[in-house]
């Protein structure tokens, strides 16, 4: 038996006092819904229903249980209007784990566009460097940059691309040097990006690689913090292009060794969520105005 199928049956007969008119409202049988009655007593081994040829009425143990119906009957249907009003209309708040690389790529651009035609949907956004955990941190999607986090555990979509520049300020230079290629970093002060393992600089060029190990200034696992000391003529670093973007267009850094691949080339910003099913609606709004955003043909790497 279906309860609450029942249970909005013997509501809408007692409200009609007819089982006839009950059956033709519902698209039911008068026997279908004479037994799923019947089949409700039967449930709660109660008499609901008083019935003579020519009345219905309730018994004092029917008045009761009709209030409960219409309380329950009401309350759900409040709820799934509710659910149906959410899904053409996202609200709720939408948790998000961002590497800083991806962030300064222009996320919060991208967050305020979609905001201005969902203002329901609210945003809460942990940013990090080095390492996120999706699953323990509950994030409905991760905007990143570092493929040990791209793996067969969550969907992937491939959304930009972003360079890594070596860069120092000319005060640096200017006391220090310009190292001409990556064997003559290993006598300047360098600053890395780490998560506290060992951490090396790649590059490459027509003759072959090179491998620089880093940190002998200072190690972090803040972008920010690299960067900042980097301006403060701590030492060279290497950080994503768009991190030090402006940096570079103001000429408070400079870049170094630009006819070397640095780390393989180009990385991916990716974008990265659970699952494909069982999506929220404001998941799936935002995912699918993600990937539209990221497909216009003028946005190349950085």
């Amino acid at each position: 038996m279906n309860q609450l199928q029942a249970m909005r049956v013997f509501t809408r007969v007692v409200e009609l006092s007819s089982f006839n008119l009950a059956a033709r409202q519902l698209g039911m049988s008068a026997a279908a819904v004479t037994r799923s009655v019947g089949m409700l007593e039967a449930h709660l081994n109660m008499r609901l229903l008083n019935r003579t040829t020519r009345s219905l009425s309730l018994t004092e143990t029917g008045r009761e249980y009709l209030d409960g119906c219409r309380t329950i009957i009401e309350k759900l249907d409040e709820i799934e209007s509710n659910l149906v009003q959410v899904t053409r209309d996202p609200r709720g708040t939408l948790r998000i784990a961002a590497s800083a690389t991806s962030v300064a790529a222009g996320l919060g651009v991208l967050l305020s566009a979609y905001r201005d035609g969902h203002p329901r949907v609210r945003f809460d956004v942990t940013t990090f460097d080095t390492h996120v955990d999706m699953v323990e941190g509950g994030y409905d999607v991760c905007f990143c940059d570092d493929r040990r986090l791209v793996n067969a555990t969550f969907v992937s979509r491939m959304l930009t691309s972003v360079r890594d520049v070596v860069v120092a300020s000319p005060e640096y230079l200017a006391r220090h040097g310009t190292p001409n290629d990556p064997a003559e970093l290993n006598e300047h002060s360098l600053l890395t990006v780490s998560n506290g393992t060992a951490r090396s600089w790649e590059f490459s060029d027509v003759d072959g690689s090179y491998r620089v190990y880093t940190g002998n200034a200072l190690a972090s696992t803040g972008s920010m913090m690299v960067r900042i000391a980097a301006l403060n003529h701590m030492g060279i670093t290497q950080l994503p292009h768009p991190l030090v973007a402006d940096d570079l267009a103001r000429g408070a850094l400079v870049p170094l060794l630009e006819r070397y691949e640095v780390n393989g080339g180009a990385r991916c910003i990716s974008m990265l969520y659970p699952s494909r099913n069982h999506l929220s609606t404001k998941v799936r709004s935002f995912i699918d105005y993600v990937v539209d955003h990221y497909r216009a043909p003028e946005r190349a790497a950085a």
